[in-house]
């Protein structure tokens, strides 16, 4: 993860007042299982991220950058990416567009 997001994310917490109107900065993704991670705040000590976990649901967790960045080293799957087009949207938005996509 580039310098330039790391300290663009904020801290843990930062967003609890105003909810899923956060909006996500970083995006990941793992092309064969179709998850999806979308991050809007971050612990550069822990290196844990809160946000939007796209899986077998979708749900605001946490989730680990060395857990992302590890995935693949098996060489039996394909590593997990950061979308380097990714426009930040809100969590609020991310919800509707899979709820929606889960629906159809």
């Amino acid at each position: 993860m580039p310098d330039a997001l790391r300290d663009a994310l904020l801290p843990l917490y930062a967003n609890e007042k105003i909810g899923f109107e956060t909006h996500a900065l970083v995006k990941y993704f793992h092309l064969i299982s179709s998850w999806t991670w979308y991050a809007s705040e971050f612990d550069p000590e822990t290196e844990l991220f809160l946000g939007l976990v796209d899986g077998y649901e979708t749900e605001l967790d946490y989730f680990s950058l060395s857990e992302l960045q590890s995935f693949g080293d098996d060489r039996r799957s394909l590593p997990i990416e950061r979308d380097l087009f990714y426009e930040p949207q809100s969590l609020q938005a991310f919800l509707e567009h899979h709820h929606k996509l889960s629906c159809d």
